[in-house]
């Protein structure tokens, strides 16, 4: 098992250097932060450019800008951004928090709600339930993430108004001023998690539902369950010990992919809901071209992704007994 995890981790850096030396490099060609300071009129004095393409390292060719880079974020620095008063880690850490938060519990909740509605909806096929809990999935993945949320959130003020009181949190992950108490901030975190959490999760629910259902029915017709049914084995224990662990492989797979579906999908909540997560961070970054400060965005997602996968490996292990002991 360690073996497997130390290689696994192995790979997982490996692919990350590669994957940040390739973003960084087509990061640094999308576009010139300083464009906009040279085309300001009256124009900027070229010492003045110079000095910022110093600071900014643009006078430098792209492996030496990326080696910089790379031994500054070993170190915890991100490099200059295009603002010179701000700090890009400093800027970036407290919104890692507020989306992993968002992410984090939509992640959980659809995931248990995709084992619960796949594997009912395949115990059950061609029947009544069945067909609500697939046309449901079908309705929610034909759905913008956009349009849901900008729905919700109306809904959201509709309620209020007509409650003539703040039922659901509408704007912002936090109340101004946020409670100071830690019980009371907690739940005031919870509520404002409430309508963003249900446009992440019935999006990805629905599809991760349908992959559940398929991986049932397959499951239901191997062989090691008709053998389970001839010993005379109880529905229950047939569909829990027999049916649900073989299962599980495919949707842990699936899960682990969309997670970069999942962190695009929050910018586009986070800008609705008005969060001051990384999805406002992203966006202000490409407004203002600052590329070290897109790189540190994309860095913190690669990491999310490769450690997502790296933990899907271990869950691979633990569910398949042959893959712990490196069988066939």
């Amino acid at each position: 098992m360690l073996a497997l995890i130390g290689r696994r981790l192995v790979n997982s850096l490996a692919i990350l250097l590669v994957s940040t030396f390739v973003v960084f490099t087509l990061v640094a060609l999308a576009g010139d932060p300083l464009g906009e300071l040279r085309d300001r009129q009256p124009p900027v004095p070229d010492n003045v450019i110079a000095a910022e393409e110093a600071r900014l390292g643009l006078d430098q060719p792209i492996p030496v800008r990326y080696l910089t880079w790379l031994t500054g974020v070993v170190q915890g620095d991100f490099g200059p951004s295009v603002k010179p008063n701000q700090n890009i880690g400093a800027e970036l850490a407290p919104r890692v928090g507020v989306t992993l938060r968002l992410v984090t519990t939509a992640i959980v909740i659809a995931t248990l709600l995709a084992l619960i509605a796949g594997t009912v909806a395949a115990l059950y096929r061609n029947r009544s339930a069945d067909h609500l809990i697939s046309t449901s999935a079908f309705i929610l993945i034909a759905l913008p993430s956009f349009w849901l949320a900008v729905l919700l959130k109306q809904g959201g003020i509709v309620l209020n108004k007509t409650a003539n009181a703040r039922i659901l949190f509408t704007v912002g992950d936090v109340s101004v001023p946020a409670p100071k108490e830690f019980l009371p901030l907690m739940l005031d975190m919870a509520g404002h998690l409430i309508l963003p959490t249900i446009v992440l999760t019935m999006i990805h629910f629905a599809s991760w539902s349908r992959y559940q259902r398929t991986a049932v029915v397959e499951s239901l017709s191997s062989d090691h369950v008709r053998f389970a049914v001839l010993r005379g084995l109880s529905r229950n224990r047939i569909v829990g010990a027999h049916v649900m662990r073989p299962a599980l492989i495919p949707i842990v797979t699936v899960v682990a992919l969309d997670l970069p579906a999942l962190l695009s999908g929050a910018v586009i909540t986070e800008t609705v809901f008005q969060w001051r997560g990384m999805g406002g961070f992203l966006l202000e970054s490409i407004a203002n071209r600052d590329a070290n400060a897109v790189m540190a965005w994309l860095l913190v997602a690669a990491v999310a992704v490769v450690f997502f996968n790296l933990l899907a490996d271990i869950v691979y292990a633990v569910i398949d007994p042959r893959v712990r002991y490196g069988q066939a």
